[in-house]
């Protein structure tokens, strides 16, 4: 079976790398709200700060690392991402066990891993993409999704657990272990990576900040898939505060109950990931990927209308697995289709571009919906999040355009104003 097929010892280290920073984040789902609520004392306003600026500022302070990791040696990047994740989250812990914890540190920490998200991403994509064939290009990311959701999966409940046993920071600790781990995974890959080219100037100009952007805009159909991502994206993290406040204050619904109708629908996120090549071997990439879609804008607002009990569980898990297997389904034919259609040399910017816009748009989107849900109520702010969502598939492009078709920038264009 073509899923089954392997990808070499390299790209094993690589995937099991992967692997255990995506269950160390599993474990660490939530440990920084859980922290500020129940060391720190904070209240629903600060909680929502944490959230928001974190994410915002770390894609802000993001911006100038896309040029920075494209010109640079990606292994080395992402071994020192890890090792930045590691020393910032480890810093929590050790406040904590010397009193000296505050929540200024905690938002100091989230906007560094924030912004460390970001560069790891850029060059762990470019890596990809020189490290695996292009044919096997699918294969990789469908099975970096199924570990996404099978973490997702198991993790939260075992944080939960560990939180209940042996403290609020065991998480963390656990969290900055796994980057550790994968430190020392990225550095077992070995091997020689190919030197960085650089097209233009020598010296990094103001211009080059843009690059990526310049890049995806120019693109006919990176364009509107990044237009979609975000807007979809945005929406749909926008609606998972407000549900929470739905679920477990308004219908009442109990902790595990919670716990249960999230964790049992990333059963999806496994069926989706393993049917993204085989779908695509059938019926085409881009026809699978505009599909999928187009369906993953259907389900959100069906959770405008849960109610209490059994029968408004049995909602939410359905609503729930067709939205995580439509995601999980449509995510590795995105990451792919975005690696086939950028130059070698422009991967990293296009990629930090992508995942700066991205962060923003749902920083941007969590406070606009937190500000409408409290002008009208979480159950309109949601309903309002799935109407919009299901007019998301008019951005997504109708026509396949063949990788490496799209115009450049220009070299002057490129450089941009001087620094």
């Amino acid at each position: 079976m073509a899923g089954r097929r392997t990808l070499g010892r390299r790209f094993g280290w690589l995937w099991a790398a992967y692997a255990v920073s995506s269950y160390g984040t599993g474990l660490g789902f939530g440990a920084f709200p859980l922290i500020a609520v129940l060391v720190l004392h904070s209240g629903p306003t600060q909680v929502a700060a944490l959230a928001a600026a974190g994410r915002a500022v770390g894609a802000l302070i993001a911006v100038p690392l896309g040029p920075w990791v494209e010109f640079r040696h990606k292994r080395p990047v992402m071994i020192a991402m890890d090792l930045i994740r590691f020393a910032a989250l480890m810093s929590i812990p050790a406040a904590f066990a010397l009193g000296l914890l505050g929540f200024v540190q905690l938002l100091l920490v989230s906007v560094v891993v924030a912004a460390a998200d970001i560069a790891f991403k850029a060059a762990s994509g470019a890596y990809l993409k020189a490290l695996v064939p292009p044919g096997d290009l699918l294969v990789a990311n469908g099975r970096f999704e199924s570990t996404t959701w099978t973490s997702t999966m198991i993790g939260p409940p075992l944080g939960g657990a560990a939180i209940g046993l042996f403290g609020p920071v065991t998480t963390v600790v656990a969290d900055a272990v796994s980057y550790l781990l994968s430190a020392l995974g990225i550095r077992a890959i070995g091997g020689t990576e190919p030197g960085p080219a650089r097209t233009g100037p020598p010296r990094l100009r103001a211009g080059d900040l843009l690059d990526g952007w310049r890049y995806i805009l120019a693109h006919p159909t990176l364009r509107p898939l990044l237009f979609n991502s975000i807007v979809v994206n945005g929406l749909i993290m926008a609606s998972g505060p407000l549900l929470a406040v739905l679920l477990l204050g308004d219908l009442g619904f109990t902790p595990w109950q919670y716990g249960l109708v999230f964790a049992a629908p990333c059963i999806g996120g496994l069926v989706g990931s393993r049917l993204a090549h085989p779908l695509a071997a059938r019926f085409g990439h881009h026809r699978t990927m505009l599909i999928s879609g187009m369906l993953r804008a259907c389900w959100p607002l069906g959770l405008a209308f849960v109610r209490p009990g059994i029968p408004g569980m049995a909602l939410v898990i359905v609503v729930q697995l067709g939205l995580v297997t439509c995601c999980a389904l449509f995510n590795p034919l995105l990451a792919t289709y975005r690696l086939d259609h950028t130059a070698p040399e422009r991967v990293a910017r296009t990629l930090s571009a992508w995942s700066i816009s991205s962060s923003a748009a749902i920083a941007a989107m969590t406070a606009l919906w937190g500000l409408l849900a409290a002008v009208t109520s979480p159950r309109t702010a949601i309903a309002v999040a799935g109407i919009v969502l299901l007019a998301t598939p008019l951005l997504l492009p109708r026509r396949e355009k063949a990788p490496g078709s799209a115009e450049l920038p220009s070299a002057e264009e490129a450089a941009g104003p001087a620094a």
